[in-house]
């Protein structure tokens, strides 16, 4: 448990008086994500351990450079956990790289992303000042939300040194139902299991199979086997832990891999490509060559973006096309929290 808040402020300072771009490295766990990365490395590695756990209030600070591993292991001895379940990576993902990354699991559409259950943090800006937003209750803002904007904005627009979170109850109760379906059906089928009163919180279709978790009080998720079809998967939670961690088959080889985030009611397109159906038909994941322009005019008519998550040619851009207006918006952002373009330029967008 150590705090580096003065050398990390020292290191940005300097780097700022230098001219110097800086390369905001945690764990390293998502160094694949985004285009190259470049600058030079400002670890966060050992600005880490947990500064305070309040588990009646249910709310949680630590350090950027904390392990999530570590973070749900002190959870889980008081029954507790993360609800947005963020991907460990063997151990190497950290706090802040979560964040910045915008990661979360399975269960995303009904327990949330990190960002929503976030109550606020610190952050080093780009000329060197140790800001404060939010706070460790749920209404903690006035004025515009800073702390959020970080989620997935891949330290460009500062280094996140702490943050506080809220944590929830582990489930009492956890089982998956499998069954036989096609892709269009299974979507169809998602939208319509999301809309009853039962504790679905995970829905995914891979390989003519449709995965439903069930999580809640025994009596909630019992009574939902008897009336929702498919059989009980042995050891369901090694499924959803390796759909978490992208250690299925599926996302096997040097294939690209791409991100779509569209309508969960979208209708399947291109049926012969490899897809996994992910967060109810919300995150779908495709794998292949194809030409970046057409996947996003694709993800567009199904309501979302497409995004080069792994592999492929990083050097160019990898995530949508962003319009003209929004392009400003991220650019007066930019310029307002980070003047000098000091942190991981070029990272999120070659022209940011």
């Amino acid at each position: 448990m150590t705090d580096l808040t003065s050398s990390l402020l020292e290191q940005v300072q300097q780097a700022r008086a230098d001219g110097t771009p800086l390369q905001i490295i945690g764990g390293n766990s998502k160094a694949f994500m985004g285009r190259p990365p470049a600058g030079e490395p400002l670890s966060l590695s050992g600005h880490s351990g947990i500064v305070s756990y309040q588990p009646v209030e249910l709310v949680l600070t630590a350090r950027a450079g904390t392990s999530v591993a570590e973070v749900q292991a002190t959870l889980a001895e008081r029954g507790q956990m993360l609800a947005c379940d963020p991907p460990l990576f063997d151990g190497r993902a950290t706090l802040g790289g979560t964040l910045a990354c915008h990661l979360s699991g399975p269960g995303r559409p009904w327990s949330g992303s990190i960002r929503d259950q976030l109550l606020g943090l610190r952050l080093i800006n780009g000329r060197g000042e140790h800001l404060r937003f939010g706070g460790q209750v749920m209404k903690n803002v006035a004025g515009y939300d800073v702390s959020r904007l970080q989620a997935g904005a891949m330290g460009t627009l500062g280094v996140i040194t702490e943050l506080s979170l809220k944590v929830m109850p582990v489930p009492d109760c956890t089982l998956t139902l499998v069954r036989e379906l096609d892709a269009a059906a299974a979507l169809t089928e998602m939208n319509r299991l999301a809309g009853q009163p039962r504790p679905l919180t995970a829905a995914c279709w891979l390989d003519n199979r449709l995965y439903l978790r069930l999580s809640g009080a025994a009596s909630a998720v019992q009574g939902t086997t008897h009336v929702w079809p498919g059989e009980v998967l042995e050891d369901g939670d090694a499924f959803w832990r390796d759909l978490r961690e992208q250690r299925l088959a599926y996302f096997d080889g040097n294939a690209p891999l791409w991100r779509f985030s569209v309508k969960s009611t979208a209708a399947h397109a291109l049926p012969d490509a490899p897809w996994l159906l992910d967060w109810g038909g919300s995150q779908r994941w495709l794998r292949g060559e194809f030409d970046q322009p057409e996947l996003e005019a694709l993800a567009e008519a199904a309501g979302g973006q497409v995004a080069l998550y792994r592999g492929g040619d990083r050097n160019g851009e990898v995530l949508h096309t962003l319009p003209a207006p929004m392009q400003a918006l991220q650019r007066r952002l930019k310029a307002a929290l980070d003047p000098d373009g000091l942190f991981n330029p070029g990272r999120l967008y070659g022209w940011l």
